[in-house]
């Protein structure tokens, strides 16, 4: 096969230009997933979830690393967070309660939670275990309006 002086100048050139016209451009804030951690603790035989200000950014997909450290299974809440419209995939040791408000994360069990966080604004979370299912721990879910 042969190709010609001309077709392989151009060829050559394509492949060394390349680089330069390819866009870089950044994903909107919308679209990117920041790794955030939650960690559930037993204290006086109760769960205890840190942060106790959850600070996420709004109308974003999230992903939340959830560890526990705790010896019973504990059950996260947010109003309206964790329902079927907002979660976009969970995986590990989660399951997703039959009231389908909260997350319920197997004892000592490690998952990861991906949502659709809601709009911008301030809300209550809680984690709780059967154990203690009238004193929940109560945080703060802080949802910021996107940077971008």
């Amino acid at each position: 096969m042969r190709i010609s002086l001309t077709t392989f100048a151009a060829f050559s050139a394509l492949l060394i230009a390349g680089p330069a016209f390819a866009q870089t451009k950044p994903l909107p804030a919308s679209d990117v997933v920041p790794p955030v951690e939650l960690a559930i603790s037993m204290e006086n035989g109760k769960p205890v979830c840190a942060p106790a200000e959850l600070l996420l950014p709004a109308d974003t997909n999230v992903s939340i690393s959830i560890v526990s450290t705790a010896d019973t299974p504990v059950t996260i809440t947010a109003a309206g967070q964790f329902e079927n419209g907002h979660v976009l995939h969970a995986d590990g040791d989660l399951t997703h309660d039959a009231s389908e408000k909260g997350y319920t994360i197997k004892r000592n069990g490690k998952g990861v939670l991906k949502v659709r966080t809601m709009k911008a604004g301030e809300s209550a979370y809680g984690c709780t275990s059967n154990r203690n299912a009238d004193a929940p721990f109560v945080g703060k879910l802080i949802l910021s309006p996107p940077a971008g």
